[in-house]
């Protein structure tokens, strides 16, 4: 059994001041993938995951403080591939993706659509992104796609649909991405086992929002389809609090 799980720490120094690497090692999670690390390499401290078993692999945002993504895995990867090959997309540090004999994971950091100039480049991200996954499924078919997506779903994924259906990460033209994303042949892991109501992944920092669960579900483990029979297990950790996100689970069999 493989144990995955997908992190936005919203920044790696703060996580582990509160306790990141304890609760990594209690979680016996066999590979971690970390968005909006915010912090270059000589920032993130290896030696703390590396002594719970982990070889750390970075991608850093050129913009210190910023963005940026890692996997940790206490398996090692056939290879290692840092970015996309899009410079408007790598300058951001967003995605990185190592390649093991049976799939490949990748840990995506998409962007948020913070301000009308961000939510053109976040549309203009997912373009770019869906026709960069098209082509690797091509030759990389067992693809995990981790990651921070800021895009709920349907109206089930987020805790109040109505007043929210003007809001970036809930557009409609987001939330058909992401139909669309799943109609050209990914499972969202978590969604396939679990059809129930009031499951989010991040909560706004105002209004005591986590403790009354008036969340989003916009962090997911998407699979491809190939994968669906190895399938055992996916969770979302609400109760691992180092950042206003939590981690998401997927586990699947050898």
């Amino acid at each position: 059994m493989t144990k995955i799980i997908s992190y936005n720490v919203n920044g790696i120094r703060a996580a582990l001041r509160k306790g990141l690497d304890s609760w990594l090692e209690f979680s016996k999670a066999d590979i971690l993938c970390l968005q909006e690390i915010k912090s270059k390499p000589e920032q993130f401290d290896e030696k703390v995951f590396n002594n719970l078993g982990y070889s750390c692999f970075i991608n850093s945002a050129e913009k210190p403080g910023y963005s940026g993504v890692a996997i940790l895995s206490k398996v090692n990867p056939n290879h290692i591939e840092i970015g996309c090959g899009i410079e408007k997309i790598d300058l951001e540090g967003r995605i990185i993706r190592l390649d093991f004999t049976s799939y490949s994971v990748m840990s995506v950091y998409f962007p948020s659509g913070s301000n009308p100039l961000r939510q053109s480049f976040k549309m203009d991200f997912l373009e770019l992104f869906f026709d960069y996954i098209i082509d690797l499924k091509k030759t990389l078919p067992n693809l995990i796609v981790c990651g921070d997506y800021n895009i709920c779903h349907t109206a089930i994924d987020i805790h109040n649909p109505i007043a929210n259906k003007n809001s970036s990460g809930f557009l409609p033209e987001e939330r058909e991405w992401i139909s669309k994303f799943l109609s050209s042949g990914f499972i969202d892991s978590f969604r396939h086992l679990n059809d129930k109501p009031h499951h989010y992944t991040w909560w706004s920092y105002r209004a005591n929002a986590r403790a009354k669960n008036l969340g989003w579900r916009i962090d997911y483990n998407m699979i491809s389809e190939s994968l669906l029979p190895k399938l055992k297990r996916s969770a979302i950790l609400s109760k691992a609090k180092h950042s206003d996100h939590c981690p998401v689970l997927v586990e699947l069999s050898d």
